[in-house]
């Protein structure tokens, strides 16, 4: 395991300093899930000097038993090999505060964590805790003079409409500044999410078409197949548009449509994302889709009267000059035909006066780039080629490269590690800022003060029939009708 930290360090991913982390519920799930997982794969593969974690929740449980729900924790949820011993050293860097105790005792335990590195160490407080108690959490580590030189992780969403956000931000504000605040999108964790800018700004084949000129529309489309699970008190209060545009597709979005940052440093690529959402028209209710499964209303917790929408697709338009007259099409809903996470990319079709009437060009829709965003990343690019044999025939082909066939599907980190990762960097690259969350609330205003009548649709189906009124003269690109290949098949 030296051998492995010094070279991680060395390779410069980690931050300089050990760190203390106060994980503010970390008895919950998305804790149990991912981030207990995640800190133990940073600890253990070297990405990190040293490490010291203050568990902090509701539960009034000793330092044993959360060593002991971590350790299930990991032993359930760790996605790769462990090593002897690894979990030994972990487990002492443990320790646990229920929030019962009060911010005496909080500060008094990372008081403890910092002098047992017995070195300079960075403080970072994740709050993976409900939107209605992260204010608390602050006022809580404020008490405790926890915020001076250290960093705060919050989770989505940042607010459920303009003035929530404008109100969150300042109360955020009066105890840490701007630049410790990191608001997370697990989407943008991605490799993939991530591989979009190297795709754009490396390759000179695809930036120069990437505009108004040669691009149709753009499709992200991002449905899922679970229901609501034990979220129906969340979800009843926040529906599929808060839940997941303003804080997952409109990010991502964000990165697609950006201009060139002048480097790939936080600042610029902020400044790029910011501009994207300046530019961004208002949301025309009328160019929007709200749909609910049939049967959510007779789900646990869910008023049976209820008018949320556990479906949301709508027209998106960028009024500057590489985007305009761009349709942007989003979609995510809950149980849906599949899970997918994709950017599908139309490009202009070109005129085809020269190709006899039954050659088969353009039968099958235009060109497409399509990224999938996937933990094992994809792109696909779809294009007509001759068919084998006399005469003029064309059918619609593709290029393929699925992340698997490098061999590095190894060295990909999860979301939530990459992020925490940036974060103890103090990276911002892939964080939201105040100005541009406020900003995407102001763009949903319409949308959120006259939203049209949700309409029913079968679980496991692809959503409202009107989805596709609101595309048109275009089609959705999902469901896919050629299956992405199976490299695992082909040896």
């Amino acid at each position: 395991m030296a051998g492995s930290r010094a070279s991680r360090l060395g390779a410069g991913v980690g931050p300089k300093h050990p760190q203390v982390v106060v994980l503010v519920g970390a008895t919950g799930d998305l804790a149990q899930r991912k981030l207990l997982p995640g800190l133990y794969h940073l600890f253990s593969a070297g990405f990190i000097p040293d490490l010291r974690i203050v568990g902090v929740s509701l539960d009034d449980i000793g330092v044993e038993a959360f060593r002991e729900r971590a350790h299930k924790a990991i032993d359930r949820f760790f996605t790769r090999q462990a090593r002897d011993g690894e979990w030994a050293a972990f487990a002492e860097r443990l320790d646990y505060v229920p929030l019962s105790a009060g911010a005496a005792a909080l500060a008094e335990a990372v008081g403890r964590a910092e002098a047992s590195l017995g070195q300079e160490s960075q403080r970072l407080h994740y709050l993976s805790v409900p939107p209605a108690a992260a204010l608390t959490v602050v006022r809580l580590l404020a008490e405790a003079d926890l915020a001076a030189g250290s960093r705060i992780v919050m989770e989505k969403p940042f607010g459920t409409d303009l003035e929530s956000a404008v109100a969150l931000n300042e109360r955020l504000h009066e105890v840490f500044s701007e630049d410790q605040i990191f608001r997370i999108d697990h989407f943008l964790g991605k490799e993939p999410a991530q591989n979009i800018l190297a795709f754009r700004f490396a390759n000179g084949l695809f930036e120069p078409i990437w505009n108004r000129t040669f691009i149709d529309h753009v499709q992200i489309d991002v449905p899922e197949t679970l229901g609501l699970g034990t979220r129906a008190a969340f979800y009843e209060a926040t529906g599929a548009y808060r839940d997941m545009v303003v804080t997952h597709l409109f990010q991502i979005l964000g990165f697609m449509a950006m201009e060139p940052p002048t480097s790939l440093e936080p600042g610029p690529i902020s400044e790029e994302k910011n501009k994207v959402f300046r530019s961004m028209l208002p949301l025309d209710p009328r160019e929007v889709v709200r749909g609910q499964y049939a049967g959510y209303r007779d789900e646990p917790g869910v008023d049976p009267q209820s008018d949320t929408e556990t479906f949301i697709a709508l027209k998106c338009r960028i009024d500057n000059w590489r985007w305009a007259g761009v349709p942007f099409f989003l979609r995510t809903g809950k149980r849906m035909a599949e899970g997918q996470r994709i950017i599908s990319i139309a490009f202009r079709e070109p005129p085809k006066s020269m190709f006899p009437v039954n050659s088969g060009v353009g039968a099958q829709g235009p060109d497409h780039l399509t990224f999938d965003l996937a933990d094992a990343s994809k792109m696909s690019l779809s294009f007509y080629g001759k068919r084998p044999g006399p005469g003029m025939r064309l059918d619609k082909l593709s290029l393929q490269f699925n992340m698997k066939d490098t061999g590095l599907m190894g060295e990909v980190l999860e979301a939530y590690e990459r992020l925490i990762l940036d974060a103890m960097r103090g990276d911002h690259t892939l964080f939201t800022t105040a100005e541009g969350i406020e900003r995407l609330w102001e763009v949903s205003t319409p949308l959120l003060e006259a939203p049209p009548p949700v309409r029913l649709y079968a679980p496991g189906s692809w959503g409202p029939k009107s989805i596709h009124q609101l595309v048109a003269p275009q089609a959705w690109r999902l469901p896919f009708e050629r299956e992405w290949r199976n490299t695992d098949e082909q040896g």
